[in-house]
């Protein structure tokens, strides 16, 4: 939000479990009760063989599921894995479940990317930083403030 905030970027805080357990994204946009085509996770995808190739930020809408394949293609990767639990931690300084592009201490460390179709919708609701909060902005605010590009395939 301190990003938001400092670049006079619109956004509304939605709080949908002050709990902070551990919810999926289709679980998130139903607990807000908004479409779960507006609600995007961000995962962290790692590129296999390369050491000091930064990791990748991959949003995609609730219900998608990467191919890991693809995406490597749309990136003119080799390879590509998902990173484990431990390792996104540790990479973001972020809980899994609350993994933000907004929220990181050394974001020029990361390429981010989103999925394509992000670009149908007006509002994107994604992950605050903690579990439980989201926030709502503008997509293309979103993609300027995260330094993110699209990406054509990646499901």
């Amino acid at each position: 939000m301190r990003v938001l905030d400092a670049r006079g970027i619109a956004y509304e805080t939605k709080t949908y479990d002050a709990s902070g357990a551990f919810h999926s994204a289709d679980e998130a946009a139903a607990l807000l009760g908004v479409g779960a085509e507006t609600v995007y996770k961000t995962l962290v995808v790692l590129r296999e063989g390369a050491a000091r190739a930064k990791p990748m930020l991959v949003l995609a809408p609730a219900g998608a599921h990467i191919d890991l394949k693809k995406l490597a293609n749309s990136m003119g990767e080799k390879k590509l894995r998902m990173a484990t639990r431990r390792e996104a931690e540790h990479l973001t300084g972020m809980e899994a479940g609350g993994i933000s592009a907004l929220g990181l201490m050394r974001p020029a460390n990361f390429d981010v990317l989103i999925d394509e179709t992000a670009r149908r919708i007006e509002t994107i609701h994604i992950s605050a930083g903690v579990r439980g909060v989201d926030l709502a902005m503008d997509v293309n605010d979103f993609v300027v403030a995260a330094s993110a590009r699209y990406v054509r395939e990646m499901y």
